[in-house]
């Protein structure tokens, strides 16, 4: 599984990479999880608003930090 956490580096952002981080470690999952914080990069998801969730390439969130439950959601 490939994770990334798109932002601008905000506390909202570090904040959702913390909590994405923690999930995929309850879970225990084996998945690569990323916090691309380039502009260029994040611009190119289509996303406009951060902290924003990509999972296997697709964009499942974006504009609102999620917590370690709500990740997990995704990730299932």
């Amino acid at each position: 599984m490939d994770i990334k956490v798109l932002g601008s580096g905000c506390c909202s952002c570090n904040s959702m990479d913390k909590e994405v981080r923690e999930a995929v470690k309850e879970l225990g999952l084996d998945a690569k999880v990323e916090y691309i914080t380039d502009m260029g990069k994040v611009l190119s998801y289509g996303v406009m608003k951060t902290p924003a969730l990509v999972i296997d390439g697709k964009v499942v969130v974006s504009g609102r930090k999620l917590s370690c439950d709500e990740v997990k959601k995704y990730l299932k």
